[in-house]
């Protein structure tokens, strides 16, 4: 080769392989595994939530914990086993959630001849187990509401639920999930669809600020609102293959389930009336979502807010005479860092004191996604300074911090790194999300080029409809791309829908989704 002829670049060597460009699934697959996050459990549809991954889930559920009791809510928590009967008292919700219900029948198991266990004891009613519990709060609740004295009534619990899955991905879509369902009663209409909001609210707050998601909020069209509902809100959110995730919802049930429990009180006026009620919930699908939402092809990429370790200090230890100089300093800066305060809180750090090398130390923490590396070894130490890494830049972006200084500058550092987390997400759906005007382009904009192999493709598209179910209907079976949400605008602006040419009020939001 002649001298002055370039060398051939190499390719970048991620972490995660398949990378997200060539499989998304597979990558997403791929960073649950390397983050040490979850697994698949024995039981076909279920998961094993790892420590890493619950860690996450238990800062979410203290995070909204302490925003629903800002709002006025208390905890509770009711039975994880609803009588078949119960069900049967809403029409639309039995038949919305008829397919996915898991039913005990038996209480007992016996020996049979061949030596196998089998169910005895038959049930004089099947049980279902709770795929949400708006049924048996609402048999609960007419007991304990009377009067207008008693409302309303505010409270969430924090519990599992099983729908049966046919086709599960972890913390995306599993028989059985962990959530918060919150359930409140009111004296009016105008307060429960006051609540409804409120908490939608809450949920595109701890969406933004926490989880560092954008999320555009609205009502679900009517053929996807919660079974037994007048209205559903929700936050939908938009991730890196550029499909849509319903990251929560807050549903006006209007009197529709007072009506089937029984939940009546004494008005003011002295007559009996049915509540207004509301439910709304969140799971451990915002896992799944802020993983593709911000994970790239070295791993996990964690919003410091929720991160379990914020900060990492990686000792760096080529003799073992060395080892306790450079873990005494370790030690020294991690008391520091964790007396800085982040959003009201100690920042949570770690020393990685295993006796393994630095870089796979290094790259196991990338691979989990926390926030801040830093890496201290005995050049470190004759030069005062430590070595950062931002888990938002690259694996080889690193800095010099002096060590006396650096502690005082973490909570800063965690702070940019969440918005800048944010912005990015925030420009890749600005990028993806389109104003379609006809329907060609919209059929164009969802139909992959490669249909053996679909390629990311699509987004947002903002297009006018005219609210016909049956148009709502062709679409999804043409595409597979729903109406996501209609979103809140103070002055819609009208138009003519793209596959009637009738009139529309305001477009809405069409995607493929999770």
């Amino acid at each position: 080769m002649a001298e002055n002829t370039p060398k051939p670049s190499k390719a970048p060597v991620n972490a995660i392989s398949p990378i997200r460009a060539n499989d998304f699934p597979e990558w997403y697959q791929a960073v649950v595994a390397a983050a040490d996050m979850a697994e698949n459990s024995e039981v076909r549809g279920c998961m094993v939530i790892k420590p890493w991954g619950y860690g996450i889930w238990e800062l979410m559920q203290a995070q909204l914990d302490k925003m629903f009791k800002a709002t006025g809510h208390k905890n509770a928590y009711f039975p994880l086993f609803i009588p078949l009967s119960y069900l049967e008292k809403e029409a639309a919700h039995v038949e919305g959630f008829a397919k996915e219900c898991a039913v005990v029948t038996h209480h007992r198991l016996e020996v049979g001849p061949d030596g196998k266990l089998v169910p005895s004891g038959k049930l004089t009613e099947p049980l279902v187990v709770r795929p949400t519990s708006e049924t048996i709060i609402g048999a609960t609740y007419a007991k304990w509401v009377q009067s207008y004295r008693d409302l309303p009534l505010l409270l969430n619990q924090w519990a599992n639920v099983v729908r049966w899955e046919m086709r599960p991905r972890i913390f995306l879509r599993t028989t059985e999930f962990l959530w918060q369902e919150g359930h409140t009663a009111h004296e009016t209409e105008q307060e429960a669809l006051h609540e409804t909001r409120r908490m939608l609210d809450v949920y595109e707050t701890f969406a933004r600020d926490h989880l560092a998601i954008p999320v555009i909020t609205g009502s679900k069209s009517v053929s996807e609102r919660f079974p037994g509902a007048v209205d559903t809100l929700c936050i939908e959110a938009m991730v890196q293959d550029r499909k849509a995730v319903q990251a929560g919802t807050s549903h006006f049930l209007g009197q529709n389930f007072a009506k089937a429990s029984g939940i009546q009180y004494l008005s003011r006026e002295g007559k009996q009336e049915f509540a207004w009620t509301t439910s709304w919930g969140v799971s451990t699908r915002l896992i799944g979502t802020l993983i593709m939402a911000h994970a790239d092809d070295d791993g996990l990429v964690l919003p410091p807010r929720v991160a379990p370790t914020q900060v990492i200090i990686i000792p760096i230890i080529p003799k073992d005479e060395q080892r306790k100089e450079i873990l005494k300093a370790c030690g020294a800066l991690a008391q520091q860092i964790e007396t800085q305060c982040f959003h009201k809180e100690g920042t949570r750090v770690e020393v990685d004191q295993r006796d393994i090398q630095g870089g796979t130390k290094t790259w196991e923490w990338i691979k989990k996604g926390v926030p801040i590396r830093v890496e201290i070894g005995p050049r470190d130490l004759e030069a005062g300074t430590v070595f950062v890494g931002r888990r938002d830049k690259g694996p080889k972006e690193k800095q010099s911090y002096p060590k006396e200084e650096f502690a005082a500058q973490v909570p800063a550092l965690l702070q940019s790194i969440q918005d800048a987390i944010y912005e990015r997400a925030v420009a890749f759906r600005r990028e993806n999300t389109k104003v379609i005007d006809s329907k060609e382009e919209f059929y164009a904009f969802f139909t992959p080029k490669n249909p053996d192999k679909p390629e990311i493709h699509g987004g947002f598209a903002l297009a006018h409809w005219n609210g016909s179910t049956e148009v709502e209907t062709k679409i999804k079976e043409d595409l597979k791309v729903t109406i996501r949400c209609i979103p809140f605008e103070e002055m819609p602006q009208p138009g003519t829908c793209i596959f009637t040419g009738e009139k529309s009020t305001q477009r809405v939001v069409f995607a493929k989704s999770y």
